[in-house]
């Protein structure tokens, strides 16, 4: 079957804006139906679980969203090497689909009150086919960006697609705002929260109409003999990435998690919840673009170290702040601080790992590396600082368990190497000239 090849020539600059918007709103999309399952998850506990008025149901919606991630390391596993061998459009198609899907079967799933226990059954099961799902999206499609990125803009080409993601949170923000501004507690336990993934399920053929014009930058058929010997996997950068991308897994999910907290440890109601999602995905959109654009000047390691010790000294303040003056004002800027932070270090991490990586094994490792890193701290982050603030009766949990990652993930940068084109090149244009 004929392929429409991305010339691997200075045509790559030229990639137009749509085609960078096709991997953007698929991933935007894939991103905004599996967090709404986090934004919505005390209005979820009560539909598919008869505890879901106390803590307790809100434990257990909270594992369930755990569960979707135990898929992802398969779904970067299946799709991501699919992504080397066919190609990174079919897998980014492929993914898509199945997490289209996935959240239309989540927003049709009857209650418990009228199914019993088949009712958080099929929810589990649908969370796994979503977590399968968007486990091979990330890998084909960073793979993708910066195959078809000139060089000296591979963080700014991959920044746009972090955006997108967080302007996803933004849109379930909004939408969630929304619903719990017009609507009552009732009305939104009961049928509003399906109506903001049924959003999500009306783009998935604009998606998919924007995905299939995408052109091909996988190796065409002249190179396959140099892609069946497959490179070896470079063990030092894979485990150093876990922890890098374990960091700011954990900090990206404490901050979704904050739609939860300032409902239950904060007291705010839940429009005032969803309008600090909102001011969370707007500060991540605007560091994103700002992130890629210093990684590529600067490199990756600089700006990722600099977030990385801002947010060590400010987090714990930041949740004290937030605690002790909970106004509205207080708690929305010190989650656009975080936020911000948070998202100035994951750019360059990517981006970094992404470029490191063969382009013969690109796809599935990323894609399996990124699932592996967010199955261990990511399902896992919601849960436990849910447990911990019980556990310890401290609203702090969640900044101290934040603190703890970031320490481990600026020990992994410190021992990675600098990848960024224009930070090598000069590297080794100073070393020449000392040398001569």
């Amino acid at each position: 079957m004929e392929r429409n090849l991305l010339p691997d020539s200075g045509q790559r600059a030229h990639l137009r804006l749509h085609q960078i918007f096709a991997v953007g709103i698929g991933n935007a999309l894939e991103f905004y139906d599996f967090l709404s399952f986090s934004f919505f998850s005390i209005q979820i506990g009560h539909t598919f679980y008869p505890e879901g008025q106390t803590s307790h149901g809100l434990l257990f919606t909270l594992a369930t969203f755990g569960i979707g991630f135990v898929t992802r390391p398969l779904g970067g596993i299946v799709i991501g090497r699919y992504g080397d061998r066919a190609g990174r459009r079919p897998a980014m198609i492929l993914s898509f689909i199945l997490m289209g899907v996935a959240i239309l079967g989540l927003a049709l799933t009857p209650s418990f009150a009228r199914i019993g226990a088949a009712a958080p059954i099929m929810l589990l099961l649908l969370r796994l086919l979503q977590g399968f799902a968007l486990g091979g999206e990330v890998g084909p499609s960073t793979a993708f960006l910066v195959e078809a990125a000139p060089p000296e803009r591979r963080g700014l080409y991959v920044s746009i697609q972090s955006a997108t993601q967080d302007l996803a949170i933004v849109a379930a923000g909004i939408v969630g705002f929304v619903l719990s501004s017009v609507m009552s507690p009732s009305a939104l336990d009961e049928w509003g929260w399906r109506l903001a993934f049924l959003v999500g399920v009306i783009i998935v053929p604009v998606g998919l109409w924007l995905r299939r014009s995408l052109p091909e930058t996988l190796p065409g058929p002249a190179d396959a003999a140099s892609r069946a010997v497959r490179p070896r996997v470079p063990v030092r950068l894979l485990a150093l990435g876990l922890f890098m991308l374990g960091a700011t897994t954990v900090s990206g999910y404490v901050l979704s998690y904050l739609t939860t907290y300032a409902q239950d440890s904060l007291g705010m109601s839940p429009n005032l919840a969803f309008g600090a999602t909102m001011v969370v995905g707007l500060s991540e959109a605007l560091a994103a673009l700002f992130s890629g654009i210093l990684s590529d000047r600067f490199g990756r390691r600089p700006v990722t170290l600099a977030a990385f010790a801002a947010l060590v000294v400010l987090a714990v303040p930041t949740f004290i702040v937030m605690n002790r003056a909970p106004g509205v004002a207080i708690v929305y800027a010190a989650m656009a601080v975080l936020s911000l932070l948070v998202d100035l270090a994951s750019v360059p991490i990517l981006v970094g790992i992404t470029e490191s990586l063969p382009g013969a094994i690109r796809s599935g490792t990323l894609a399996t590396l990124y699932a592996v890193a967010i199955a261990c701290f990511g399902g896992s982050t919601q849960f436990i600082l849910q447990w911990l603030i019980g556990a310890s009766g401290s609203p702090l949990a969640p900044a101290w368990y934040m603190t703890g990652a970031i320490l481990i993930g600026s020990c992994a940068t410190l021992m990675s190497r600098e990848s960024a084109p224009r930070k090598i090149a000069a590297l080794a244009n100073r070393q020449r000239g000392v040398t001569d």
